[in-house]
């Protein structure tokens, strides 16, 4: 299909190793935190590691579109690559190393690479639609957990829920053995790698959630909206990725209990 995929790949890991010394560099030094429209906080090293990456792909792939958290969308292209600079900001300006950088490439709007690194933790989780999902280069795949009563389930913040959504929520969360709350995407990559069972959020970007899909897929999981449909740039936002389909199909009945 894509003989450049490996190509690809390793421009991808070039701009998370990038994405990874600007990051490195301010975490955990005194920042300057500006809130945007919305109150979510962002500081220089989001504006700066965006900017600097959306160089990168101009320089190396000029036709390329990208759509970025900091900077908006540019381009016109079938590929078109997705940059979350600090997923997780909130994380990183509190010290907290469970912050990460998401990169995803599309191509016609379907997801050809995900990457999900973390830097404090030196963890890269990376998938392609043609490989299985890697951490470090080595594969990784889900867990085998068959009901809801056994699973471990996290949730980056009950913010995340609109009014409609939290009963639903809650039900599920009753049900399930463990409910955390912290992550945001390296609840996806704990997922993939079998450490977690289930994660369900709403409220998220495209540059929050398409640059997990692969991760997920590709080691396994399933991840689609609340009502299991697939997750496009369009889609509202409301995640539900789970281990398998077993425990796909048990959260989808708690979440669209009326």
């Amino acid at each position: 299909m894509h003989h450049h995929l490996l190509e690809l790949l390793t421009f991808a890991e070039h701009l998370a190793d990038e994405a990874r010394k600007i990051t490195q560099y301010y975490f955990r030094q005194p920042l300057s935190i500006q809130n945007k429209v919305d109150q979510s906080p962002v500081t220089i090293a989001d504006q700066k590691t965006e900017a600097y990456l959306r160089q990168l792909i101009k320089e190396t792939y000029p036709t390329h579109a990208i759509i970025g958290e900091e900077h908006g969308s540019t381009g016109n292209s079938p590929y078109r690559w997705i940059l979350d600079p600090i997923d997780g900001t909130k994380s990183y300006i509190s010290g907290f190393p469970i912050y990460c950088t998401l990169i995803a490439l599309l191509y016609q709007e379907q997801p050809l690479i995900s990457l999900i690194d973390m830097p404090a933790l030196n963890e890269r989780f990376t998938a392609t639609a043609e490989q299985t999902t890697q951490l470090n280069q080595q594969p990784i795949q889900t867990a085998h957990t068959q009901t809801l009563s056994e699973s471990i389930c996290y949730t980056t913040s009950l913010d995340m829920f609109s009014a409609k959504e939290l009963p639903a929520f809650q039900a599920l969360s009753n049900a399930v053995r463990l409910q955390r709350y912290t992550g945001d995407g390296y609840n996806y990559a704990m997922l993939a790698a079998g450490w977690i069972d289930l994660v369900v959020e709403s409220d998220m970007k495209p540059y929050d959630y398409l640059p997990l899909i692969l991760i997920v897929k590709k080691a396994g999981g399933m991840i689609t909206d609340w009502h299991g449909n697939s997750l496009t740039l369009n889609s509202k936002g409301d995640i539900l990725a789970t281990a398998n389909p077993a425990l796909h199909q048990q959260a989808l009945n708690y979440l669209n209990q009326e």
